[in-house]
C-alpha cells in the first residue's frame, strides 16, 4: 500500500513561485527558492526590515514557513528542558500560538546548542517538531496537539552531551528520523496520523547530526529516504524501513546530503555525486571532487551549478555536471548555517550574525552587501514569498523589500 502526499510532489518542482519552506534547507533540501525575489540590503533595526519578533526560547532550528504562519521551535530553564512551538503571523510578526510541553528524554546540550537544534518539519497541514530529548510533537497549524511521543521512554540510552540535531522529514504520510548517538542509536519511520512507529532500524552507535534526504520513486513506488552517517548511506524505503541499498562511502556527520530528482550532492570525501535516476537501486557514481569540502553546512544547487563552504570560509561555485570549480570567493565565517539562494544572489549568514550576499552569476562571486545583524546565528535561514526569514537564539527577523 502506498501513501504518497501530493504536496511533497509540488514542493519537488524547481522554481515553484512563493512556494512554502516546508523543511531544514526547504524544497527537495535544495537550500534554493529561484523564484524568490528578496532585497540584498537591509538593516537590522531598519530598512528592509517587515518585522522583528522576539523568541521564547533558544535554539539552533530553522524556522519553517507553511502557508500564511512562521513556526519556529525553542527550548528554554536551566537544563533546557522546556520545550517551545511557536507560531507567527507573515503579514505582521504577530504571534499566533505558543505550546509548551516538558522533556521526557535528556535536554542537556553543548551551551551553544539546545534542546531545540533539529528544524520542524509540515505536509502542509500538520507541523512535526523533534528536540534533542527525543521528545516529538505533532500539531495541526492552529496549534493543537494531535500526538506526542517521548522515544526515550522506549530508548532511554539515547543522546550525547554535545545534543542531537538531526532533523525529521516527511514522505508517504510518514515520519522519518535519524536518531544516532554513542548509546541506543536508530533510525525510524512513524505514522503521521497517529506517532504509531512502522518501522524502526538500529543504527551506528556514534554521534551524527546529518538529516535524511528523501528521493521520490517513479511510477508510483515507495520514496526512498537517504541515511548517511560516517560508514556511507543507506536507502530505505520510506513507508515501510526496507533497506534497498547500502553503499560504503564514508560521509560527513554535520553537513546533509542535497538532491535533485535524479541527482544525490554527499558530503563525502568532499563532495561525492550519485546518479539516483533509479533510487531504490545503489546508485553509481557520476563524479567526485575533494576540492569542494564542507565545514558544518549543506550543498545548495541551481541551475546546474553547486555550491560550498569549507571550513575556512571559502565559498566555491561549480558545475553540477563534473564538479568543476567555476569560482572561489572567500567569506567571512565561522559557518553553521547553511547558505540559500534567491534570484542570482546566495545568502550567507555567519555565527557572528554577518550576512554576506554574493552575486553568484558574476564572475568571481562578488560580495554585494554586508549586514551586521548584531546576534549570533546558527540556523539556516528560510525563503517564502519572496521574504528571507532569519532567527537568532532571541529574535525571528522578516526580512522583505519594503
Amino acid at each position: 500500500m502506498r501513501y504518497p502526499l501530493v504536496i511533497l510532489a509540488l514542493i519537488l518542482i524547481p522554481g515553484v513561485a512563493g512556494a512554502d519552506w516546508l523543511e531544514f534547507r526547504g524544497p527537495n533540501g535544495s537550500g534554493a527558492a529561484p523564484e524568490a525575489k528578496l532585497p540584498t540590503e537591509w538593516s537590522a533595526e531598519g530598512k528592509n526590515v517587515a518585522w522583528k519578533a522576539e523568541l521564547p526560547g533558544r535554539g539552533p532550528a530553522s524556522p519553517i514557513v507553511v502557508g500564511d504562519r512562521v513556526i519556529v521551535t525553542g527550548s528554554s530553564g536551566a537544563t533546557q528542558q522546556v520545550m517551545h512551538v511557536v507560531c507567527f503571523a507573515v503579514s505582521d510578526g504577530k504571534k499566533l500560538w505558543e505550546r509548551k510541553f516538558w522533556a521526557t528524554g535528556r535536554p542537556y546540550s553543548h551551551q551553544q546548542s539546545s534542546n531545540a537544534a533539529p528544524t520542524p518539519v509540515s505536509d502542509g497541514e500538520s507541523v512535526v517538531a523533534f528536540f534533542s530529548s527525543n521528545d516529538l510533537v505533532c500539531l495541526d497549524l492552529d496549534g493543537n496537539l494531535k500526538w506526542f511521543r517521548g522515544l526515550a521512554y522506549d530508548h532511554p540510552k539515547t543522546g550525547n552531551d554535545v545534543g542531537m540535531a538531526s532533523s525529521p522529514v516527511i514522505a508517504d504520510n510518514t515520519v522519518i528520523l535519524q536518531v544516532e548517538n554513542q548509546g541506543d542509536s536508530f533510525a525510524t519511520g512513524l505514522d503521521l496520523s497517529n506517532g504509531e512507529t512502522r518501522w524502526l532500524i538500529p543504527r551506528l552507535e556514534q554521534a551524527n547530526w546529518a538529516s535524511p534526504v528523501v528521493i521520490p520513486s517513479k511510477e508510483g513506488a515507495s520514496s526512498v529516504a537517504i541515511l548517511q552517517n560516517s560508514k556511507g548511506l543507506d536507502g530505505v524505503d520510506a513507508y515501510s524501513g526496507e533497506v534497498l541499498w547500502t553503499m560504503k562511502t564514508g560521509a560527513s556527520t554535520i553537513s546533509s546530503s542535497s538532491s535533485t530528482p535524479d541527482q544525490l550532492f554527499v558530503p563525502a570525501g568532499g563532495l561525492t555525486v550519485l546518479d539516483v535516476s533509479n533510487p531504490r537501486e545503489e546508485p553509481p557514481i557520476a563524479w567526485e571532487a575533494n576540492k569542494l569540502s564542507l565545514g558544518s553546512v549543506s550543498p545548495v544547487l541551481h541551475n546546474g551549478k553547486v555550491y560550498t563552504i569549507n571550513r575556512v570560509g571559502v565559498l566555491n561555485c561549480a558545475n553540477a555536471e563534473d564538479g568543476e570549480i567555476a569560482w572561489s570567493s572567500r567569506l567571512k565565517g565561522p559557518f553553521w548555517a547553511s547558505p540559500v539562494l534567491a534570484g542570482k544572489y546566495l545568502y550567507c549568514a555567519s555565527f557572528e550574525g554577518v550576512v554576506q550576499v554574493v552575486d553568484v552569476e558574476s564572475k568571481k562571486g562578488e560580495i554585494v552587501s554586508t549586514i551586521e545583524m548584531g546576534e549570533q546565528i546558527q540556523a539556516t535561514p528560510a525563503i517564502a514569498g519572496n521574504a528571507l526569514y532569519l532567527r537568532s537564539d532571541t529574535h525571528l527577523w522578516k526580512i522583505a523589500a519594503e
